[in-house]
């Protein structure tokens, strides 16, 4: 099965939805993981945006990328422009793709503001997986 890693700074936001989208996406084509370079804590309004189009990543909890050192993936991607400046190089990792998203949970205003920011990303990354699903090589199968 093929092996997918998305980072982010935080493993907050992006990489969580990224990785919620991917397997809802997919079903059973991957097995997907996120980590964050400084991970935090899932970010409530990426489970309220997720939850709007019936993915629910509550249960998905943040962990740091050191957990995965060494780890064999088939592809690594970041979803923010510092997570790519601080990704540890992934020997193990087949390719590693960049998709540069802004960091909805920066988004100042009231709550419908953030909400919409955090769906616009929800909409990028949608549109991102779809293409990466279309072209990602399949991995082939363990003897």
């Amino acid at each position: 099965m093929t092996r997918v890693l998305f980072l982010c700074t935080h493993n907050a936001a992006r990489s969580q939805m990224a990785e919620g989208l991917l397997r809802h996406l997919a079903g059973d084509r991957f097995l997907v993981f996120s980590a964050g370079t400084r991970p935090t804590a899932l970010h409530p309004l990426a489970v309220a945006a997720m939850g709007e189009v019936g993915i629910d990543i509550s249960g998905q909890r943040s962990q740091g990328v050191s957990g995965y050192a060494g780890s064999p993936f088939d592809y690594v991607i970041t979803v923010c422009d510092q997570a790519q400046e601080e990704c540890p190089v992934f020997p193990a990792a087949g390719r590693q793709l960049h998709w540069s998203l802004p960091d909805p949970a920066a988004t100042e205003g009231d709550e419908t503001a953030r909400l919409a920011a955090f769906r616009q990303v929800r909409e990028d990354l949608a549109g991102y997986i779809r293409e990466f699903m279309s072209e990602a090589e399949p991995c082939p199968a363990p003897p």
